[in-house]
C-alpha cells in the first residue's frame, strides 16, 4: 500500500541534456521518471536538468547545477534525488557526501533503482520475488562502498585493515553468498516452470507483449474473461498469467508478461530470463502499443529491441494499438457531435478514428496491425479474427487431423463477453 500523502516521501529529479539526448527527449524521460516515482509512492516537487557534453563524472551534473539543487533540497526538506541515468558508486559517494557536508540526509537514487523498487513492490510469486531480490543484490554489490563512509579515516596500514574495511569485505562477502544463494534458488523454480511450460507444449502459446503501460492486462482480461490486475501506473504486472481460452473449438494460453521500458536495467532482464521464457517460447506475440502515447514509435523500437536480444524477435506477431479513444489528430475531430447520448458519441469518435488509422502508414499486413480500445472493447471483434487466423494454422500443425468437439466448443459471444 501506497503511503498517505501526509508522510509521503518527496523527491527531486535529475537528467542531463547532450548532443545524443536532445532537451525535448530529455524531457520526455523526466515525465517518465515521474510516473516512475508517483508510481513508486514518491511525490515529485521539482525537475532539473543541465546542458552538458557528458554527464560530470564526479557528481553527474556541474558544480553550479549541484549548488542549486543542494539549495532546493534543504530549503524543501527534500527527501531524495533520482536521477534519470545509471549513476556509479563514486557518484553517489560523493553526492553524499556533499550533502554530509551540509548536515543534510538525503537518499541518492538512479533510474535502475527507482524501477528496481516498483518491481519488489509489485512481486507476488516466490519466483518474482527471488528475481527481483536476485536483482537488488546485483545492484547494490558494487555500490557498498557508500554504505561504509563513515569509517574511511580507519584505514589500516600495510599488513592492517581498520574495521570498515573488514565490515565491507564482509558485507561484500554476504552480499555473494546471497546471490550464489537466489541463483540456486532461480534454477530451481525454473526447472519447474520448464516442466510446467512443456506440459502445455500440445496447445498453441499466445503472448502479450509490449511497452509498460499500454494495458495489456486490460486486453488479458477482455480477452480472457479473468481478473488479471490493471492499474494506470508503470509495471502493475511483475508475474506472468497465464490463461486458456477457447475460440471456435480451438485452444490456446494467452500469457500476459511484465512490460519493457526505456532504459531498463540490465540485472533486471537477466534476473527474468526465466519468466521471458514464456515469450520465448511463445508461438505467436501480441505487441500492444498505446497509440495515444506521443513517442508510442520509439516504444516499439524498445519493445523491438528487447525481442531481440532475448530471441524472441522473429515471432508471428500482431501490433494491436491499443488506447484508439484517447488517439488525437485534429484531422478527425469531429466539429460537433450529432448524437446526444455519450456512449454513442464515444462510438461515433472511435469509428472515426480507426477509418482514420486504417488509411495511415500504421495499417500494415505485416505484422498485422489492429486498432482497438480495449477500455471500450472496440475493434476486438477485429482482434479475435485475426488471432483467430494465426492461431488455427499453428494449431493445425500440431493436429493435422484435428476435430471439433463439443468439450471445447464455445460461443464467439462469450469471448469478447464480459
Amino acid at each position: 500500500m501506497y503511503s498517505t500523502q501526509e508522510d509521503q516521501e518527496t523527491a527531486v529529479l535529475v537528467a542531463v541534456t547532450t548532443q545524443k539526448q536532445p532537451a525535448e527527449k530529455t524531457q520526455e524521460y523526466l515525465d517518465e521518471l515521474a510516473f516512475l516515482a508517483e508510481t513508486s509512492g514518491v511525490k515529485t516537487l521539482q525537475t532539473f536538468t543541465q546542458k552538458l557534453d557528458r554527464p560530470d563524472t564526479r557528481t553527474f551534473v556541474g558544480k553550479g547545477k549541484l549548488e542549486d539543487i543542494i539549495a532546493y533540497v534543504i530549503d524543501n526538506a527534500v527527501d531524495m534525488i533520482v536521477f534519470d541515468d545509471d549513476l556509479s558508486p563514486t557518484q553517489v559517494r560523493n553526492l553524499e557526501s556533499e550533502f554530509e557536508s551540509r548536515q543534510k540526509e538525503v537518499k541518492i537514487l538512479d533510474r535502475s533503482l527507482m524501477i528496481l523498487n516498483i518491481f519488489a513492490q509489485r512481486a507476488q510469486t516466490l519466483q518474482a520475488k527471488t528475481q527481483v531480490e536476485l536483482a537488488q543484490y546485483q545492484y547494490m554489490l558494487p555500490r557498498m562502498t557508500r554504505m561504509w563512509t563513515h569509517l574511511t579515516k580507519q584505514r589500516g596500514g600495510v599488513g592492517m585493515r581498520g574495521p570498515g574495511e573488514k565490515e565491507l569485505e564482509t558485507d561484500r562477502r554476504t552480499a555473494r553468498d546471497r546471490i550464489s544463494l537466489l541463483k540456486e534458488k532461480l534454477s530451481t523454480i525454473e526447472k519447474q516452470a520448464i516442466t510446467q511450460r512443456k506440459n502445455r507444449d500440445r496447445m498453441v502459446r499466445v503472448s502479450l507483449v509490449g511497452y509498460t503501460n499500454v494495458g495489456k492486462s486490460t486486453l488479458m482480461r477482455k480477452l480472457a474473461k479473468t481478473d488479471v490486475f490493471a492499474e494506470n501506473k508503470l509495471f502493475a504486472t511483475v508475474d506472468s498469467t497465464v490463461r486458456k481460452v477457447t475460440v471456435d473449438s480451438i485452444p490456446f494460453l494467452l500469457t500476459d508478461t511484465v512490460g519493457f521500458i526505456r532504459k531498463l536495467p540490465t540485472m533486471l532482464i537477466e534476473s527474468f530470463k526465466s519468466t521471458l521464457d514464456e515469450v520465448r517460447e511463445a508461438d505467436i506475440l501480441l505487441h500492444v502499443v498505446d497509440i495515444s502515447h506521443p513517442s508510442f514509435e520509439e516504444q516499439i523500437e524498445v519493445v523491438n529491441t528487447i525481442l531481440a536480444e532475448i530471441g524472441a524477435g522473429n515471432k508471428p506477431t500482431i501490433l494491436v494499438f491499443n488506447k484508439i479513444d484517447l488517439f488525437s489528430d485534429e484531422e478527425i475531430e469531429l466539429e460537433e457531435w450529432q448524437i446526444e447520448t455519450e456512449g454513442e458519441k464515444v462510438k461515433t469518435r472511435l469509428e472515426r478514428v480507426t477509418d482514420f488509422l486504417k488509411n495511415s502508414y500504421l495499417d500494415t499486413p505485416k505484422p498485422k496491425s489492429v486498432f482497438i480500445s480495449a477500455e471500450y472493447r472496440e475493434n476486438l471483434g477485429e482482434l479475435r479474427d485475426a488471432l483467430l487466423a494465426q492461431v488455427k494454422e499453428k494449431h493445425f500443425q500440431i493436429f493435422p487431423n484435428w476435430l471439433n468437439t463439443e468439450d471445447y466448443s464455445v460461443n464467439d459471444d462469450e469471448f469478447l463477453s464480459e
